[in-house]
């Protein structure tokens, strides 16, 4: 009886990560096209680096639904160093959009749209991760757990580009785009060095 009640809960549990993995592609993959427009219009590095991000996001949110339903250890190994080698293309691109950026005095468009965007982010992203590390603890799996960080980070990094892009439209510090564009630089080079540090085992 115990083990049918525990094999009900795990499943349960998986089910409830499935969804929020689901909800996670979701939100950037129309996070993904939103951006895409604001920064087009607003001319905003750090709208599109956030943009870019997300493109990311959406393949690492494949790498752990594959993980979930018990892919190949082999296949998700191949898709991060992927995803690892896409962060460094990130990073360089975004590096050299915001010293450009710095240099020239590049000044975007205020944009109303992308403080909206990045508010709403912060917090669903918030929200996502604390079911996450609930749900991955509860699994006692370490990928969703990591997982639950990655995104307690993008929230993170959607408060930097809000403050960024606030502090631009508000106060008229232009220079705050391209600084918010370095933060997911940084970011980027982290995840990038965490997913080819060799791992033991």
């Amino acid at each position: 009886m115990v083990s049918m009640q525990r094999a009900t809960r795990f499943s349960s549990d998986l089910r409830a990560g499935f969804v929020l993995e689901w909800i996670t592609l979701a939100w950037n993959v129309v996070g993904v096209a939103v951006l895409a427009v604001l920064a087009f219009r607003s001319s905003s590095t750090a709208l599109a680096g956030f943009g870019l991000d997300s493109l990311i996001e959406i393949g690492a949110s494949a790498v752990v639904l594959w993980e979930l339903s018990g892919s190949g250890e082999a296949r998700r190994e191949r898709a991060l160093k992927l995803i690892g080698g896409a962060f460094v293309a990130l990073a360089a691109w975004l590096l050299v959009q915001s010293v450009i950026a710095l240099v020239t005095a590049h000044r975007p468009e205020p944009s109303p749209g992308g403080i909206a965007w990045t508010a709403v982010t912060a917090v669903s992203m918030v929200v996502l991760a604390s079911l996450k590390g609930r749900v991955g603890r509860a699994l006692d799996n370490p990928v969703l757990r990591t997982e639950a960080r990655v995104t307690l980070i993008d929230a993170l990094l959607a408060v930097a580009v809000l403050i960024g892009v606030t502090a631009d439209a508000v106060l008229g510090w232009w220079w705050a785009d391209p600084v918010a564009g370095l933060v997911i630089v940084y970011y980027a080079l982290r995840e990038a060095r965490e997913i080819f540090r060799p791992h033991p085992g």
